[in-house]
């Protein structure tokens, strides 16, 4: 009997075996490999989704009116957007959108059969094609680790089902220019989708969204993980053109797609909060700044990014895993290998700033006692 499709090892479980040489210090491993926020969630959204009756009956697979409605005046007041709620819709946090759109957009265009994705970027663009049975197509990215669409070979386009984008970017924390990307995809038909988890962390220029230049062709895809530490509780919301969002919520309705109703009443008590997000900003800006400044004085070159929370760092020699290995040994940090996020990325490392200035602080006092890298 044949095999069948043999999933590829999830990336970050490679990274286990050097967790016991990060757990022998004293106040154990610094988990710095993972993006997952380690921030308090508001505690209003906390509270809401203790509201009772929450939890009765099924919600709508489009998200409660309210949470539609709490999602779209948050693109209003922080952004400047004018959406409408009617296209906008619930998803089950955002890493499932991003999986599960691909196999439905080969569903509404059969003839086309390849994603288009940042050939540095998060590792779920590329496996949603690979699930669906479909072409992933990495597009290069400049030197400033922005997709060069002018690379992108015209036969490629013309089998696009659709171009991801995501900025800020992770890993890197590119911004790129949206606008253009709407252009690109409107003049070749090819739907932009625009993942902006991000959207709230940007550092030396505004916030953009790719709605900003109209819905047509485009989604943007936002989620409360990162913007409000809720990563366990699971909602986010795609926005943009109003036969894609028909389309696509139409068949998530059919797939069973529906975020609880309890975790409904939190997202709209989070969305309707911007206070805390402001001071979560400043705790990023915070510990980019102290880890930059601790990870130059050992000779690397660690440059604050223009957005989101990594730290996007090339390794001496080029020797990711060298140097992954040796903070582990060192400084009790787990990193991330920038292979992880595409085979551009060999030469460097990611750290997730998403512990307080008590752990990072931890890695210079360990740093003293190391020895010199390299």
């Amino acid at each position: 009997m044949s095999q069948g499709y043999v999933p590829p090892p999830y990336p970050y479980d490679r990274l286990n075996e050097l967790k016991p040489l990060a757990e022998r210090f004293e106040a154990g491993l610094i988990d710095l490999s993972i993006g997952t926020p380690g921030d308090p969630a508001p505690a209003a959204a906390v509270r809401a989704m203790a509201e009772p009756g929450a939890e009765q009956g099924y919600p709508p697979s489009i998200g409660l009116p309210a949470a539609r409605e709490a999602s779209a005046a948050w693109l209003a007041r922080r952004f400047g957007l004018t959406v409408d709620p009617s296209q906008l819709a619930a998803t089950i946090g955002t890493k499932e959108f991003v999986v599960s759109t691909p196999r439905y957009l080969a569903l509404r265009t059969p003839d086309r059969d390849t994603v288009l994705y940042p050939e540095i970027s998060y590792p779920s663009y590329a496996m949603g094609a690979e699930l669906a049975g479909l072409r992933a197509v990495p597009v290069a990215v400049d030197d400033t680790w922005s997709p060069q669409l002018d690379s992108i070979d015209p036969a490629d386009a013309a089998r696009a089902l659709c171009l991801w984008m995501n900025t800020p970017g992770n890993p890197a924390g590119a911004v790129d220019d949206l606008a253009a990307a709407a252009e690109w995809g409107r003049a070749r038909s090819i739907p932009v989708l625009s993942d902006e988890c991000y959207i709230e962390f940007t550092w030396d220029q505004p916030a953009q969204s790719v709605l900003a230049s109209g819905t047509e062709g485009v989604l943007a895809l936002h989620s409360l993980s990162k913007r409000s530490n809720f990563a366990g509780a699971r909602f986010g919301f795609y926005a943009g053109d109003a036969e894609l969002v028909h389309f696509l919520s139409e068949v998530r309705k059919h797939a069973g797609n529906m975020v609880p109703g309890p975790i409904q009443h939190g997202a709209i008590a989070a969305l309707n909060d911007d206070a805390h997000v402001d001071a979560q900003r400043e705790r990023y800006s915070e510990r980019l700044a102290y880890v930059a400044s601790l990870l130059n004085g050992l000779g690397l070159d660690a440059s604050t990014p223009a957005g989101g929370f990594y730290l996007w760092v090339g390794a001496p020699d080029g020797d990711a895993w060298g140097l992954t290995h040796w903070l582990a040994t060192h400084a009790g940090v787990l990193v991330s290998p920038g292979e992880f996020y595409g085979s551009a990325g060999q030469g460097h490392v990611r750290l997730a700033l998403v512990h307080g200035m008590d752990r990072l602080g931890l890695i210079e006092e360990r740093l003293a006692d190391a020895p010199s890298l390299g």
